[in-house]
């Protein structure tokens, strides 16, 4: 096991900014007026915890030699436009392996009521 493996973050509390959302569907072809696409979990599950476990000494991942393999997200339900939602990461596995490092991240996202929302799984695999 790795110094990081097993590792939980602090969770990240995020508003589900309209105008982000508008733009960010608009980037993607889908209509504003549909609401908040799932894709943009990644905004609000990566990216509110990922810069903790890319800025933590322990985990020293490498932006140079990092490749972001894999992304799934499971739902329980889409947010809303307007919505609070706090998002954890946890470091799921850390494994090297042929001079490969196979990170898997997971981040766990809830409503302000503390209901499931979204749950992010991510494989990155950092070349030595």
């Amino acid at each position: 096991m790795s110094a990081v493996e097993g590792k939980t973050y602090p969770a990240v509390t995020s508003v589900i900014e309209p105008e982000r959302v508008a733009a960010f569907a608009r980037a993607i072809g889908a209509d504003p007026a549909d609401g908040v696409p799932p894709t943009f979990a990644a905004v609000y599950a990566l990216a509110a915890t990922g810069p903790q476990l890319f800025g933590d000494p322990e985990a020293a991942v490498d932006f140079a030699r990092l490749l972001h393999a894999d992304q799934e997200f499971e739902w329980e339900r889409h947010p809303q436009a307007g919505e609070t939602v706090t998002s954890q990461g946890h470091v799921v596995s850390d494994i090297s392996r042929r001079g490969m490092r196979f990170l898997t991240y997971e981040t766990a996202t809830t409503a302000e009521d503390g209901s499931a929302l979204c749950r992010s799984r991510t494989l990155f695999i950092i070349r030595s």
